[in-house]
């Protein structure tokens, strides 16, 4: 019986450098389909416009999006859950009366108090912010699965120490987190995916390289670790691999023997 390998997208399958997924990585879920399900485990809601793109290039077999909150096996919704509007009333209050970037996005529309915070971050990450800003307020109207922070780790802290409610994963680049609820998280939606396909979930494997790619890291039977994730991540990985530039998740499949070391050659 086939096995699960899962793999988060951004900065273990995408590389920000390049907006690129390295063909190395492409080579390597290639020739894992034959003996695994391909699963992405990630953050993003993959049906979304900015998503869909990746999605339709990894071809996976499953997803698990918006850290658990949803689960899809090929076109079929098998689980979907959201946040309690009262919950999220209050998240979005926090960050309006503390000046934190608190919200929600679909793809194509950001849902943010203080949005020039928002702005400010991509400046510093990327050079530029192409963002389109909605009254946050709006999201109430809208099925909400996770929240989001943007900003430095100290804003995060100061979230979780308001609502003992969430999780508040940071993200690989450390100015923003994930704002979850406590029993969501790609590890519980791994296990109900694992019970959907009669899959012992100690013999999958995991890749991820941001701390809400910890739970899961830890919970398959092999957690694997990009060597750009931070070193809390690497301390519960069973291996740690090369950066998501230098081949990272063809070279942990080839050291693993998911796959013979044949791109060379090719």
């Amino acid at each position: 019986m086939k096995s699960i390998i899962s793999f988060d997208l951004d900065m273990t399958l995408l590389d920000h450098a390049t907006m690129t997924i390295p063909d190395s990585a492409l080579k390597a879920i290639d020739r894992l389909r034959e003996n695994y399900y391909i699963v992405l485990g990630t953050a993003r809601d993959m049906d979304a416009p900015n998503s869909s793109v990746y999605r339709d290039i990894i071809c996976p077999d499953a997803i698990i999006h918006n850290d658990g909150t949803k689960i899809t096996v090929g076109d079929e919704l098998i689980y979907e859950t959201f946040m309690p509007k009262e919950l999220i009333r209050r998240v979005l209050e926090f960050g309006e009366r503390e000046g934190l970037a608190v919200g929600w996005l679909t793809g194509t529309e950001d849902y943010f108090t203080h949005p020039e915070n928002v702005t400010e971050i991509d400046l510093l990450r990327w050079g530029e912010s192409r963002r389109n800003f909605i009254d946050p307020w709006e999201a109430l109207d809208y099925p909400v699965r996770t929240m989001l922070y943007v900003g430095r780790e100290e804003g995060a802290a100061k979230i979780a120490g308001a609502f003992p409610e969430l999780d508040c994963p940071l993200i690989a680049s450390r100015l923003g987190a994930d704002l979850m609820e406590k029993e969501k998280s790609k590890a519980a939606g791994l296990k109900r995916l694992c019970d959907y396909l009669g899959v012992d979930i100690r013999g999958c494997y995991a890749f991820g390289d941001s701390m809400n790619d910890y739970a899961i890291l830890k919970e398959v039977g092999c957690g694997v670790a990009m060597g750009n994730a931070p070193d809390e991540l690497k301390a519960v990985a069973d291996y740690v691999t090369a950066d998501i530039a230098d081949d990272g998740v063809y070279k942990a499949c080839v050291a693993l023997g998911l796959i013979g070391d044949a791109y060379d050659q090719e």
